[in-house]
C-alpha cells in the first residue's frame, strides 16, 4: 500500500487573515470552498503547479499553544531578502531554540506557526 500527502491542513483562528499571508510569501491564488475553508494552491501558471499539494486554512477554537510538531521548510533564492519580504508581510522572528549558528532563519506567521527559510541552494547538487 502506497500513501501520499493530499493536502496540508492549518487550524487558524482567523482564516482570512492567515490565508492571504500564505497565498502573498509562495504567490499562489486562493479560493474558499462551501465549508468556509480556505484553499491556497499555485495557479496553473505558476512554476510549481502540479507538483505541489495545496495548503488549506481552516477555523478552529482554540489558540495555537507551543512550538508546532510539523513545519514547512523554505528555499528562497535570496535568504535575507526572503525573511525581509516575509517580515514585511507579518511573519516576526521565533525562538525555538536555536543556537545562533544555525544557516536557517526561524519564522513564525501571523497566528504564531513556525516556519523555516533555509540557505539559498549552492548549486544544482541541493
Amino acid at each position: 500500500m502506497a500513501l501520499r500527502i493530499d493536502t496540508l491542513t492549518i487550524d487558524a483562528a482567523d482564516p482570512p487573515l492567515l490565508a492571504a499571508f500564505w497565498s502573498a510569501a509562495l504567490g499562489w491564488g486562493q479560493r474558499t470552498d462551501e465549508d468556509g475553508d480556505i484553499w491556497i494552491e499555485p495557479g496553473d501558471d505558476h512554476p510549481a503547479a502540479g507538483t505541489v499539494r495545496p495548503l488549506l486554512v481552516v477555523r478552529v477554537p482554540e489558540a495555537k499553544s507551543g512550538k508546532n510538531r510539523l513545519h514547512l521548510d523554505l528555499v528562497p533564492d535570496d535568504q535575507d531578502g526572503e525573511v525581509e519580504r516575509l517580515e514585511t508581510l507579518g511573519a516576526v522572528r521565533a525562538e525555538v531554540g536555536q543556537t545562533g549558528n544555525e544557516s536557517w532563519v526561524v519564522l513564525a506567521d501571523p497566528e504564531g506557526n513556525e516556519f523555516c527559510i533555509l540557505a539559498e541552494p549552492d548549486g544544482p547538487e541541493d
